[in-house]
C-alpha cells in the first residue's frame, strides 16, 4: 500500500536510500581508515537481514525507489547475496558499491539475486600504487572480479570509482581515461571528502573534477551529457564516441540543491546527509516492537529536518564523528 511521499522541509522528495550492511572492510584505504583498522561494531549491534527488509519495505511505500547497498565492504557480510535477493523485489533499482575484492566469487550470485547496477572502487591501475593507497596487494583480484561481473550483460553499465587525491591521482588520470575507452566501464573520479578516520583532510588535498576533466579533454576531447535530476555525477562522453567518464564533485561543485538521498548505517541510524552531525535511531524502535506507523512517523520527522546543504566549504565546518566506512559510501 502506497503512503504519502517522503518530503523534507525544503520541498525535496526523497527517493534514494544508501544502506550500509556492515562497517567492516578488508581494505585499509588511506582516505578512509588507519592501517590498523577501526573498532568494529559488535555483531548484535548490526541490523539483521529481516530488520533491513522491514525498513526497506516501509520506505518503498513512502516513495523510495532506489537502494544502494554499501559498507564498509558489503561482500564481507555473510550470505550477502541472500539479502540482495530479499530486497530486489521491493525496489525498482538495487545497486551495490564494492571494492571488488570478493566480486569474482559473488558476481554471478548478485546478478542472479537481482542487483542491476554496480560501482566498483579502484583507485589505481598500477599494482604498486594500488597497494600504496589500499594497503592491500589486491589489484589483480579486483580486476578479475570486474571481468567476472562484465560477463553478465544485465550488470551493465558498470561504474569504476576512483577517489581523487592531489599528489597521487594526477598520474592515474590518463590511464583511467584509456581504461574507460578500452572497456565497457564508466570511470568516475570522486573528490576527496572530509570523512577520513585520521581527520587529516585539508582543502588543498582535493584534486578537483574540473582539473581532471581538463587534463583528459586535452588528450581525448569530451562532450558533456545532460545531468539527470538529483544525479551525483557529471558525465561526459568521449567526442569520438568511445566510452564515457564521470566526475563527482561534492567539494568544488556541491549538488545539495536537489538531493534526494537518505542513509541508513549498519547499526540502524538514519542519516539525512553524508555530513550530518545528528542521526535518528531506528534499531531500538525496531527491536522494541514499534508498529510500521510508529516507524513511519520517526522517519518522516527525521527527513523533515534534512539539512539544506553540507557546509564543507564554510568557516566553522565540523567533520562528523563517523567516518565514511561507518556511515556507508
Amino acid at each position: 500500500m502506497a503512503l504519502d511521499p517522503l518530503v523534507d522541509g525544503h520541498g525535496r522528495r526523497i527517493t534514494d536510500l544508501r544502506l550500509s550492511v556492515t562497517d567492516r572492510c578488508n581494505f585499509r584505504c588511506q582516505y578512509c581508515m588507519p592501517a590498523e583498522g577501526l573498532p568494529w561494531l559488535e555483531r548484535d549491534a548490526v541490523l539483521h537481514f529481516e530488520e533491513i527488509e522491514r525498513v526497506v519495505a516501509l520506505l518503498t511505500q513512502m516513495g523510495i525507489a532506489s537502494v544502494r547497498l554499501t559498507g564498509g565492504e558489503p561482500l564481507v557480510r555473510r550470505d550477502f547475496p541472500r539479502l540482495a535477493a530479499m530486497l530486489a523485489p521491493l525496489v525498482d533499482d538495487l545497486s551495490v558499491t564494492t571494492n571488488g575484492y570478493l566480486l569474482e566469487r559473488d558476481a554471478a550470485a548478485l546478478v542472479d539475486a537481482g542487483v542491476n547496477r554496480f560501482n566498483v572502487s579502484v583507485d589505481s591501475l598500477q599494482r604498486d600504487r594500488f597497494f600504496a593507497m589500499t594497503r592491500r596487494d589486491a589489484l589483480p583480484q579486483v580486476l578479475r572480479g570486474l571481468e567476472a561481473l562484465a560477463a553478465h550483460p544485465e550488470a551493465h553499465p558498470i561504474k569504476v570509482n576512483a577517489v581523487a587525491l592531489r599528489g597521487f591521482t594526477e598520474d592515474e588520470i590518463l590511464p583511467f581515461a584509456e581504461f574507460a575507452r578500452q572497456h565497457s566501464y564508466e570511470v568516475r573520479f570522486i573528490e576527496f571528502m572530509p570523512l577520513d578516520a585520521d581527520r587529516a583532510w585539508t582543502r588543498d588535498q582535493v584534486l578537483t573534477g574540473e582539473e581532471i576533466r581538463a587534463a583528459i579533454d586535452a588528450v581525448h576531447p569530451l562532450e558533456p551529457e545532460p545531468r539527470e535530476p538529483s544525479a551525483t555525477a557529471r558525465t561526459y562522453r568521449f567526442a569520438d564516441g568511445t566510452g564515457r567518464i564521470g566526475f563527482i564533485n561534492p567539494v568544488s561543485e556541491p549538488f545539495c540543491g536537489d538531493c534526494d538521498r537518505i542513509r541508513l548505517t549498519a547499526d540502524g541510524r538514519l542519516r539525512t546527509c553524508l555530513f550530518s552531525l545528528n542521526e535518528t535511531d531506528l534499531r531500538e524502535p525496531l527491536r522494541a516492537g514499534a508498529s510500521d506507523a510508529d516507524l513511519e512517523q520517526i522517519v518522516r520527522d527525521a527527513v523533515w529536518r534534512k539539512e539544506l546543504k553540507h557546509h564543507v566549504n564554510e568557516p566553522g565546518f565540523v567533520q562528523p564523528a563517523r567516518t565514511m566506512s561507518s556511515i556507508g559510501g
